[in-house]
């Protein structure tokens, strides 16, 4: 069954359209200028401030034109609803220099909050990806993400896009119902560490009929990632879907309730996957499931990789301590980039559970045979069709991106 806005944003768009709200122009009413050079930044946060104070729904408007902004931070908590329609293009420094941090545009401490318009976030991170030196001295931890959404509750965003993030394009963490609808990321496979939607420690989130092309993880899920519904999104290029990595860092919340479905992903170097490191800090994650995937060309297509070790940085000789349970792959169908179709390498300290497969045609026509599944410490329950047969060859190494 596809997953509609719940009830709370659903309230929140009828509000808009019904209540008498206070519309604040940033032109008009607080001279900001779409000239491309004048920065956007104060007239915007004057405008946030005045809407901020108000004790009934307002609406601010970014008219159409390019507008560029340095930085922005947009704070709560806010006495009523908030509405930023945005038309324009709005750009960031093209120069990484020019950020003090690594943030762009956040929202934070928010509730009620919708965004849309058919607007752009152009980061402009093009100048930014050659310096990105994750695998040697972790720089890239260091660039702005585009837009941040911390502890930001009852949202929605919808018809806006962002473009060419330096680092991810979204992140969000510790958000309640929080939803991204007919949401557009845009930068190209060679772009370094720009996921699309990165989640992490957050409950309710749902991202529906988006599309994203990225160099990075369409959509990732961290650690406290909670009750996140993926649905109609179509993926490509980028490294696919992804749960995880976990169990790197001490501290991490336990994940669970995480729904794809529906999906399609094309020419992207994976597919559907669950990573956690080996010789990792203790943790769980359940209730994991992916059904209705179409594949197109895609590499690797369905990963469980408990051995997730890229730039060869971690100690492959202690098994991964996050137990993985109650997983399914359904319905997932297309075709293969790679011989190896299915990999599911589960630790063998916390042997997987619960796993199943159901119904998942995915051809491979490379000239070295058919495709193959490949499994470690699992033992799935199989049903329905199942091309390539599971668990048929000897597993190999895959060294992933981070």
């Amino acid at each position: 069954m596809a997953i509609e806005l719940n009830v709370a944003v659903v309230a929140l768009l009828v509000l808009f359209s019904s209540a008498q709200s206070t519309v604040i122009d940033v032109v008009s009413n607080y001279g900001a200028k779409s000239d491309g050079s004048s920065d956007l930044s104060t007239p915007l946060l004057n405008a946030w401030k005045e809407a901020c104070k108000s004790s009934s729904p307002t609406k601010i408007v970014i008219r159409k034109g390019t507008y560029r902004l340095s930085q922005a931070t947009l704070e709560g908590p806010c006495k009523s609803h908030i509405e930023i329609y945005i038309q324009g293009t709005i750009k960031a420094p093209m120069n990484p220099s020019a950020f003090k941090d690594a943030n762009w545009v956040v929202f934070s401490h928010v509730s009620d909050l919708t965004i849309s318009g058919g607007g752009v976030f152009d980061g402009q991170g093009t100048a930014a990806w050659g310096k990105n030196e994750c695998s040697k001295n972790k720089f890239c931890a260091a660039l702005p993400i585009n837009l941040r959404f911390n502890f930001v509750n009852n949202t929605l965003i919808q018809d806006i896009t962002t473009k060419d993030s330096k680092q991810f394009n979204v992140n969000v963490l510790g958000c309640n119902n929080i939803t991204f609808q007919r949401f557009t990321v845009s930068a190209p496979e060679t772009s370094l560490n720009t996921d699309g939607i990165h989640i992490g420690r957050s409950d309710l989130v749902k991202i529906l009929d988006t599309k994203i092309e990225t160099g990075d993880d369409c959509v990732s899920l961290g650690d406290g990632s909670k009750n996140v519904y993926v649905e109609r999104v179509t993926c490509g290029p980028g490294h696919g879907i992804s749960v995880g990595s976990l169990g790197k860092w001490q501290g991490e919340e336990d994940v669970s309730g995480i729904f794809v479905k529906n999906c399609t992903l094309t020419n992207t170097q994976n597919g559907v996957r669950i990573k956690t490191w080996p010789a990792s800090q203790p943790g769980k994650a359940t209730d994991m499931h992916f059904e209705n995937i179409i594949m197109n060309n895609v590499g690797f297509p369905v990963i469980i990789d408990q051995e997730y070790c890229p730039w060869n940085q971690c100690n492959l000789k202690a098994p991964s301590s996050v137990q993985l349970s109650k997983i399914s792959f359904k319905n997932i169908r297309g075709t293969s980039a790679t011989k190896e179709v299915i990999r599911l390498v589960c630790s063998k300290g916390y042997p997987c559970q619960g796993v199943e497969l159901a119904d998942i045609d995915l051809k491979f026509q490379g000239p070295d045979g058919p495709g193959v599944s490949e499994c470690s410490n699992i033992s799935p329950k199989l049903s329905g069709t199942l091309n390539p047969k599971p668990c048929t060859a000897k597993l190999t190494r895959i060294v992933g991106d981070a």
